[in-house]
């Protein structure tokens, strides 16, 4: 226990005694309101440490190579006019991701887990199989992002493709969920390489204002871009992966309000990237090239190129997507493994290193990543892909969104439930998302 000048004992976080203020020499020396403040900040930082993660590391995922990609587009063909859409998705990301912190830290239990005991084997199988697709589905879109990154360098998919896959098989081996969310989080703040990118676009402030405030609802072109900005704020994967990771980090009760911090801190971050996304697009692009083409990563880098510069627009913009797609890729694939694992009851931590016991769950995991590995290298038209993965993901919406409000109304006590005005929000917000996902299937598939 350490001393300090008023008699109390104040214990150290790190288990060695600490000096007195009266101890510290000369200009060293502290009052005691002082030595305690310092203690009660440092307990202040370790617990956050200790609780905060999960949140964040899912809302990073959410901001994929496919939402990046979107944020572009949005950007370049209007302008300012999708900063505001940007801004009210963050209420929207929080009320859906803090359903799946009160189903994790109250019942103790993982998304698919919850679904067997409260719906039976059939449904759990269904979300089970819808998980894994879409899990699979979000890696092809990752890897195929990766790869982007690695040919403008002029790498080969051969070559890095394979190499992601290593490393993110890797990070989940070591036997510590603690330790690949610190990388899942690392490899996510990687992203805020493009905030460089929005000052060197010099946007202007006043068109920004302008622009925010004007939704031209009757154009159709930007209903669609909308409704995949809003559609793709869900993805079904990070339910599952959020309630997971609460539970493998041993979250309780006593945590509750600091993973709400958690999920809000993450919601304003990923979507504050996204907003620089659609700001230097629309900065640069959209007000001196609206329409080009930009569906891939090279198509990206060319387009901002007159503007940052040829070296600029690679480094930041291969950065950016590289941190997106290696987060994305880490958290789809552990949701997948997760909620396959839960569903037909198999030991499933990542506190646990690899053994019998925990062999189907991280055989779970390495397929995903395996299966998206090679679709994406044997595939000539990646574009296609990640079409289809967005056309799989509106449609399964539904379900997951569906199973989401029925478990909070079903497995929580009716203590830790929604009520009145609040459960009437998130319940329409919740059909908004599926409606905006919906419109996407036949847009998409060239239908409308």
């Amino acid at each position: 226990m350490a001393r300090v000048a008023d008699g109390r004992a104040v214990r150290r976080l790190d288990g060695v005694d600490s000096l007195t203020p009266e101890e510290l020499p000369g200009e060293l020396a502290v009052t005691p309101e002082v030595a305690g403040g310092f203690v009660r900040r440092r307990w202040l930082l370790m617990g956050l440490l200790a609780v905060w993660g999960p949140g964040l590391v899912v809302m990073l995922a959410d901001t994929d190579v496919g939402s990046l990609v979107t944020a572009a587009q949005s950007g370049a063909q209007f302008g300012y006019r999708m900063v505001l859409p940007q801004v009210v998705l963050i209420p929207i990301l929080y009320m859906v991701q803090e359903i799946t912190v009160r189903l994790g830290i109250v019942t103790g239990k993982g998304h698919g887990a919850l679904i067997r005991e409260r719906f039976g084997p059939w449904w759990a199988g269904v979300s089970a199989l819808t998980l894994f697709a879409t899990a699979v589905g979000a890696l092809l879109t990752e890897f195929a992002g990766v790869a982007g990154v690695g040919e403008l360098f002029g790498v080969s998919p051969d070559v890095t493709v394979p190499l992601a896959t290593g490393f993110l098989v890797a990070v989940a081996l070591t036997g510590s969920y603690r330790r690949a969310e610190r990388v899942g989080i690392l490899l996510g703040l990687v992203e805020l390489a493009f905030v460089p990118a929005m000052i060197l676009a010099h946007p202007d402030v006043g068109a920004l204002a302008r622009g925010a405030l004007s939704l031209p609802l009757a154009d159709h072109g930007f209903v669609i871009l909308l409704a995949a900005n809003v559609g793709a704020v869900i993805m079904p994967w990070m339910i599952f992966y959020q309630q997971g990771a609460v539970i493998d980090k041993g979250l309780g009760g006593a945590n509750l309000r600091a993973e709400r911090r958690d999920t809000v801190v993450g919601a304003v971050l990923t979507q504050a990237i996204m907003l620089v996304v659609v700001i230097a697009f629309a900065a640069t692009i959209g007000t001196h090239h609206p329409g080009v083409a930009l569906n891939t990563v090279g198509q990206l880098s060319r387009a901002l190129a007159p503007f940052l510069g040829p070296v600029a627009a690679k480094v930041l913009l291969g950065l950016t997507m590289l941190g997106a797609g290696l987060v994305a890729a880490l958290v789809a694939s552990l949701a997948g493994a997760w909620g396959v694992s839960e569903v037909f009851g198999w030991r499933h931590s990542l506190n646990d290193r690899p053994s019998r016991a925990s062999a189907r769950f991280y055989v779970t995991y390495t397929l995903a990543h395996v299966l998206g590995a090679a679709i994406v290298l044997l595939s000539f038209d990646l574009v296609s892909l990640v079409i289809d993965v967005e056309v799989m993901n509106a449609l399964l919406l539904p379900i997951v969104l569906g199973f989401l409000l029925a478990l909070e109304a079903k497995a929580l006590p009716e203590a830790y439930r929604m009520r009145g005005a609040y459960r009437a929000v998130v319940t329409a917000t919740s059909l908004l998302v599926i409606g905006f996902g919906l419109l996407m299937v036949p847009t998409t598939l060239g239908w409308w």
